[in-house]
């Protein structure tokens, strides 16, 4: 089994126990109401039923960030959701006994039923090759939605908000597929998918001259992708849609494709890819598509609008796979290492082979993870956003000494990277570290030197850091913490679940009294500071803003950190308070638990 697979099953697992009988009944109802619809009104389309459920779907998702989210908790939302859920079941019987009612009141039917979606009146028999083409297009639209989406997540941020934007576009092109038959134009969409694509490809390059996009733009590219594969993939779904008397059999197809576009993407993609080439091969997969499309809607007509028809499609295809295959190539050819998690892809990278600056780097999908100078009178310097300015490496070399008269420091890391804090450990020192994938592990010790050069004793624990602190602090081991280090990215962000008030909790149960916790706060898109701020209060404790350019050498990075203490000694400290910088604005009053957390409000939209 490839790695991530298990994971992947087992979140399958716990979903099916949590909701999956719910999840069933809902989707069972939707054709059922329909065909109930048709039953009573023969000459109406029960189709537009179909996007009339998208748009409620839709209206639930977009009011969920901006209104549900944000008032309240999740506990409330479950009593909320059992609530209506009755109500639905409730409904829905009534229905049953209001149509079954009126068929027993207006006798039986005639044996002729409309085609509503063809307009004819004989009942028409879909073919084999229309089920094969049902299950086809509603499968790359599940995959164009998955792929995009983790693309977005690994390169902006793994956050719900971001979820719920591609898949409210996934929505909406059902809505407009289903809703008229004249929405769905290859006229319009065909050209839209060329221009969005290209601008994804260029997007997917990383060639920036004048830096990274800002993140608007990004993720209107992206969205303006998925929306253009989606468009076509249900546009032309909608076009092969079946009779009325096939209905149930229609949305069962559809279904089954949406179900295999998610085990294609979630469990059969890491078998057999090592990089996250999925999107790009559904890219492929549906211009080609198209193509096909396209050639059999001309037939019959002239050779020269078939022969244009051909050749357009068939260049796009060419530039697409050239484009798609130079960008694969380019990111094989530059990583001597690549390896697949369930977390995402890992490469190390290595420049300058044979230069003072041979290094090499360690990147989770566009995400810096560190470092190394290798040459060996370098590769025990601090690099990256670990420097010697950083909040981290002033905070592990500033640690009062008085500590240190009658104890070691002990340091604890929740994301390992490739140990780059190692470089500040001393002999008596002991660093602990809780990393959640075993995989940065064996990099970080077959790849790096910083674990296998380190002066300080190391401990290495495999698990999601707060559940493995959690489980050591129920068994009566507690760390006792000089200084805790929280730099676990997910994407390029902290996971919400470590930045709680019950997450604060735990750590200040292991960190002393006079301890020091250290939070990695920077990112492109989500301003976290507010947050760290409110916990440290809520915990008792001041935080303070660091904030270091990276500008004295190649091998740093730009970082901004919030330590949180209430440490006289180190915070009196002549460098601890020429580095510390003043908070812009007064904290937001965002406080997050287990039970709510708001992520619309800490999100940078310039």
């Amino acid at each position: 089994m490839g790695e991530g697979t298990y994971e992947s099953i087992q979140i399958l697992y716990i979903l099916t126990q949590s909701v999956g009988i719910p999840f069933v009944l809902l989707s069972a109802s939707a054709p059922l109401l329909q065909h109930w619809f048709a039953n009573v009104n023969p000459g109406s389309s029960p189709f537009r039923l179909y996007a009339l459920s998208n748009v409620g779907s839709l209206l639930a998702l977009l009011s969920y960030p901006f209104f549900i989210e944000r008032i309240l908790s999740l506990s409330s939302q479950t009593v909320v959701w059992s609530v209506l859920f009755a109500m639905y079941v409730v409904l829905v019987g009534w229905c049953a006994v209001w149509v079954r009612k009126r068929n027993r009141e207006s006798g039986p039917k005639t044996s002729t039923t409309q085609d509503v979606s063809s307009g004819s009146t004989a009942l028409r028999t879909s073919s084999v090759f229309d089920r094969l083409v049902w299950v086809l297009f509603a499968a790359l639209g599940s995959v164009s939605l998955l792929a995009i989406t983790n693309q977005m997540s690994l390169d902006i941020s793994v956050v719900p908000f971001l979820w719920i934007l591609p898949l409210s576009l996934y929505l909406v092109t059902f809505i407009i597929s289903f809703e008229r038959d004249a929405w769905y134009l290859r006229g319009v969409w065909y050209p839209f998918f060329v221009l969005s694509i290209a601008a994804l490809v260029i997007l997917l390059r990383r060639d920036f001259p004048g830096g990274e996009p800002p993140v608007m733009y990004q993720i209107g590219i992206y969205c303006s992708a998925l929306f253009a594969c989606c468009m076509i993939c249900h546009g032309e779904l909608a076009r092969a849609k079946a009779s009325v008397s096939e209905l149930t059999s229609f949305y069962v197809y559809v279904a089954l494709g949406g179900a295999i576009g998610g085990l294609l993407v979630n469990v059969v993609s890491p078998l057999v890819f090592d990089g996250y080439w999925k999107l790009y091969t559904v890219l492929v997969v549906i211009a080609l598509c198209m193509g096909i499309v396209l050639r059999a809607s001309l037939k019959g007509r002239s050779f020269a609008q078939r022969g244009t028809a051909t050749l357009a499609m068939s260049t796009v295809l060419l530039v697409l796979v050239m484009g798609l295959g130079t960008q694969m190539r380019d990111s094989l050819d530059e990583s001597i290492y690549d390896s697949r998690t369930f977390y995402g892809i890992l490469h190390v990278y290595e420049e300058n082979r044979g230069s003072e600056d041979h290094i090499l780097k360690l990147r989770h999908g566009r995400i810096g993870h560190g470092k190394q100078l290798v040459q060996t009178h370098r590769n025990r310097i601090p690099t990256s956003y670990y420097g010697e300015s950083t909040a981290a490496g002033i905070t592990l070399t500033e640690f009062p000494v008085a500590h240190r008269a009658d104890s070691t420091l002990h340091v604890g890391g929740i994301g390992m990277g490739i140990g780059t804090i190692l470089t500040y450990g001393k002999e008596g020192d002991k660093y602990s570290f809780y990393e959640i994938c075993s995989e940065v592990q064996r990099i970080a010790q077959d790849y790096f030197y910083y674990i296998e050069q380190s002066l300080a004793e190391v401990d290495i624990r495999i698990g999601d850091g707060r559940r493995v602190l959690q489980k050591e602090l129920d068994e009566g081991s507690v760390q006792n913490f000089d200084v805790l280090v929280l730099d676990a990215f997910s994407g390029d962000a902290i996971p919400i679940h470590l930045l709680s008030v019950e997450a604060s909790n735990l750590y200040w149960s292991h960190l002393k009294e006079d301890g020091v916790l250290v939070v990695h706060i920077s990112n492109r898109h989500i301003d976290l500071s507010d947050v760290v701020r409110q916990m440290a209060s809520y915990s008792g404790k001041q935080a303070y803003f660091m904030e270091d350019y990276g500008e004295t050498a190649d091998y740093l990075s730009g970082s901004s950190w919030v330590i949180v203490t209430d440490n006289e000694a180190f915070l009196a400290n002549p460098i601890v308070q020429e580095n510390i910088s003043d908070w812009e604005r007064d904290a937001k009053p965002i406080l997050w638990t287990d039970d709510f957390s708001n992520l619309y409000d800490v999100i940078e939209w310039e």
